[in-house]
């Protein structure tokens, strides 16, 4: 393809299109993760081990790219394929914040919860891989990593916004006594923000394929160069190092700065914004260094930024509270290189053909290992919990433990990028 395609009005409105479609997108996760996810479970009852669960939830929804396999050869118009399922998932989770309002036992809430957050991630993850695909077809192949990260600092600015002013709202009815305000006011801005979503994709080029040049391929085939390509399988071993090491951790996060930590909702926001402020900038200076190098250099120095992270997180108590600053600081400037560059790692090892299927198949995976990692994490939890935080005679909080087991993951993740995956060649396309 002509790299003069790229400058057409055409390809710039889409590229922009798409870039604010992200920022939209991330505002709805924004709303319903971490402190605000706590927030809203434990109005219902929920405990600290299963709310680390339904956090990880995330991870399990990877599951349903896995269905894109099967459909995505037969996806005719692109556009209204994605559309349908992208604003299921955001009609449902905004109907999160209407559970607690439902006139039925805690119980029947808890269960409605898990529901609603399964069906919103199956509308997202389902096209996933096809929407990540669709919108970055309209990016020079060579200036993606860069793309990528002025998309995530967009998203990252306005994110901070976001989550200050609805933090400071929920934290504001809160003071009164109201929390069921709080969460209508959140269920208000998911739907503003999802109508905002749905404007963007309009505004993106259709990718239509006519009957007579659509090729279905078989699913031997389609195996054969995901599964069967040795390099791709070293790139889904590492996601699943990754996964398994963050799920481990971060789904018991939110529970133990609200309530362990002491902090409000409002404060947790503001420290969220600082970690995103680190990694709004270095968000372009990892994606030029990825550009210029390779993807797998940059998650290397992610990694390692994240392992820091994770380090210094095993030492946050509450009377040390002030250190889950620094792990949030370097969790979110780690991600500036993770995030991104383990979707486009996958552009360097399998055709082009097959990029929604890999994608799918590798974050399934990883998703699968991390939810499962998640729930053997929570039954640890709750071991150390139900031992007044003590396990073999030390004091210990349950979340400083874990965050010691993602640490040390984390390290294996360094090293088997370092020593394979950085040895493999890269497919230029």
């Amino acid at each position: 393809m002509s790299t003069d395609i790229y400058q057409s009005p055409e390809y710039k409105r889409s590229r922009k299109a798409y870039c604010i479609e992200c920022a939209f997108e991330y505002f709805v996760v924004l709303l319903v993760t971490d402190a605000f996810l706590a927030k809203l479970l434990s109005s219902i009852g929920v405990s600290d081990s299963v709310t680390g669960i339904i956090s990880s939830f995330v991870s399990l929804a990877f599951l349903f790219q896995l269905l894109s396999i099967f459909v995505i050869q037969r996806v005719r118009n692109t556009k209204r394929f994605i559309m349908v399922f992208h604003m299921l998932g955001r009609f449902f989770f905004m109907s999160l914040y209407i559970v607690p309002f439902l006139p039925f036992a805690k119980e029947f809430k808890q269960v409605a919860v898990i529901i609603c957050i399964l069906v919103a991630y199956f509308g997202n993850y389902f096209v996933t891989s096809m929407l990540y695909k669709w919108g970055n077809s309209f990016v020079d192949p060579h200036k993606r990593a860069s793309y990528s990260a002025g998309k995530e600092m967009i998203s990252l600015v306005s994110g901070m916004v976001v989550t200050l002013v609805v933090g400071y709202v929920m934290d504001y009815f809160e003071a009164m006594d109201n929390m069921d305000g709080g969460f209508v006011f959140a269920a208000i801005s998911i739907f503003i923000f999802a109508a905002c979503d749905f404007i963007c994709m309009l505004l993106v080029k259709n990718d239509m394929k006519p009957k007579e040049q659509r090729k279905i391929v078989p699913m031997k085939e389609v195996l054969r160069n995901t599964l069967g390509n040795r390099n791709f399988v070293s790139v889904i071993i590492l996601t699943v190092l990754w996964d398994v090491a963050r799920y481990t951790t971060i789904g018991f996060l939110g529970t133990y700065r609200i309530k362990e930590l002491m902090y409000t909702v409002g404060a947790v926001q503001l420290i969220n914004i600082v970690g995103s402020m680190g990694r709004f900038a270095l968000s372009k200076p990892f994606g030029a260094y990825s550009d210029k190098h390779t993807y797998a250099k940059g998650i290397e120095l992610g990694l390692t930024v994240a392992a820091a992270g994770f380090a210094i997180n095993i030492f946050t108590a509450p009377e040390t509270r002030f250190l889950i600053i620094g792990y949030t600081l370097l969790y979110n400037v780690s991600m500036a290189g993770i995030n991104q560059n383990l979707f486009n790692v996958t552009y360097s090892y399998v055709d082009s053909e097959y990029f929604v299927q890999a994608s799918a198949i590798k974050n399934s995976i990883g998703g699968l290992c991390g939810f499962g990692a998640s729930l053997l994490a929570g039954r640890l939890l709750e071991y150390v919990q139900s031992n007044g935080n003590m396990i073999f005679g030390i004091h210990i909080y349950g979340q400083q433990l874990l965050s010691l087991i993602s640490f040390v993951l984390i390290i294996f993740a360094v090293l088997f990028t370092h020593f394979v995956i950085e040895k493999q060649k890269v497919m230029l396309q």
